[in-house]
């Protein structure tokens, strides 16, 4: 099994303590899968469509999965742009022979750091708009669609839920995503294999 992880620092795991707890590696671990992550923190869709599109081609894979677009939101980009960077990352994936799941961008308006992009209400808008964007993108293409927003909001103020940037989620919030992810992933597998 092997398992291709394409994103931002949600993706790679920013705020875990280590990489082990970063949602992909739990996933991969569950899956016993080979895990290739080639996210990096700060990254948009015009990033992972320069730097980590290319992996597609570069390693096999049976499994991607793609959670992109809070940079792109925090930069200002358009849901309207934003949408046409997102097509061409998830055309190129399905235009691959393996399945595919698309991650919601997770609910970050409650972290002391949203203040700085709008507070609250404007954050909250914004990420409702992308993630229809990506929402309706991820059907078009038969994508499995899992929506993280309840889960990123479970245990706030619990221990180790927010990292200590403020910002980015710790290592028991990604620890709730996983279990969120891995009950969306895990029937895709009783399926048979993809030709």
């Amino acid at each position: 099994m092997r398992y291709l992880a394409l994103g931002d620092s949600y993706t790679i795991g920013t705020g875990a303590s280590d990489d082990s707890h970063a949602w992909p590696s739990i996933i991969a671990s569950r899956l016993g899968a080979d895990l290739t992550n080639p996210a990096v923190n700060g990254y948009t869709t015009l990033d992972l469509i320069r730097e980590e599109l290319p992996y597609l081609g570069r390693v096999e894979h049976d499994f991607v999965s793609i959670l992109i677009g809070v940079n792109d939101l925090v930069q200002g980009t358009s849901a309207e742009r934003y949408r046409d960077s997102l097509v061409k990352i998830y055309d190129a994936v399905a235009a691959r022979p393996a399945r595919a799941a698309a991650v919601s961008i997770p609910t970050w308006s409650y972290v002391p750091a949203a203040a700085e992009f709008g507070g609250r209400e404007q954050v909250e808008k914004l990420t409702r708009a992308f993630n229809g964007v990506a929402h309706q993108e991820a059907a078009r293409c038969g994508f499995t669609w899992i929506d993280i927003g309840p889960a990123s909001t479970s245990g706030i103020g619990s221990p180790g839920w927010i990292a200590s940037d403020q910002l980015h989620p710790g290592d028991a919030q990604y620890a709730a995503w996983a279990e969120v992810i891995w009950d969306a992933v895990r029937p895709l597998w009783a399926a048979s294999s993809p030709e």
